[in-house]
């Protein structure tokens, strides 16, 4: 008898505990959508004003997430649709002990990664193979283009979700070579230059 009321108390406990983590994760997940939609419609407001930037496509970047999570989106502005969600790695300079806050600078030789619109601009081959270069459009990352601040591919970048945090850039949005060549092909295809949005 005492063995069953035991075994009571812990399947109401935990389910009790689970329920509630199930909680905070929809939770979660409501207000990162919610987060992303309201960002979305802000870049939706800033390309109608600035038609020389391509309107089919942008690449959103939500830093707030976790790192082994995926954060960056490339979504489709015609069918209002994520076409694709992906890791990607933070400047080592924006970590600052604590797994939920991260810093951002555009100061350079900072190592830390700077939130605001990009364009992506030409590509080149460097260090990390294919890479684009970034040029920052707001106060926060004007100095993307002096400090080196570009888009490129980074082998240590898993492709797939993890609980643990992911490898950090210098800097740049790093992310695996196929996301790479996914966001290449995108780019390429593009007729206009494509704007990324880092935000937190």
């Amino acid at each position: 008898m005492k063995s069953r009321y035991l075994f009571f108390l812990f399947f109401v406990f935990y389910t009790k505990a689970s329920f509630a983590q199930d909680t905070y994760f929809v939770q979660d997940s409501i207000i990162q959508v919610n987060r992303l939609n309201n960002k979305i419609s802000e870049l939706k407001a800033f390309l109608n004003g600035h038609p020389n930037y391509n309107q089919t496509i942008a690449i959103l970047i939500d830093f707030k997430q976790f790192s082994g999570h995926n954060r960056l989106f490339v979504f489709d502005l015609n069918s209002n649709k994520i076409i694709k969600s992906a890791l990607v790695a933070h400047g080592a300079g924006s970590e600052t002990g604590n797994p939920d806050s991260l810093v951002f600078s555009n100061i350079p030789n900072s190592y830390k990664s700077s939130i605001g619109k990009y364009k992506i601009g030409v590509s080149y081959y460097g260090s990390f193979g294919k890479s684009y270069k970034l040029h920052g459009l707001d106060n926060t990352n004007s100095k993307a283009f002096e400090r080196f601040i570009v888009l490129h591919k980074y082998d240590d970048v898993p492709d797939l979700e993890q609980d643990e945090p992911i490898v950090n850039s210098l800097g740049c949005p790093m992310v695996s070579p196929a996301t790479f060549d996914y966001l290449d092909k995108i780019i390429q295809a593009a007729n206009n230059p494509v704007v990324m949005e880092i935000f937190y």
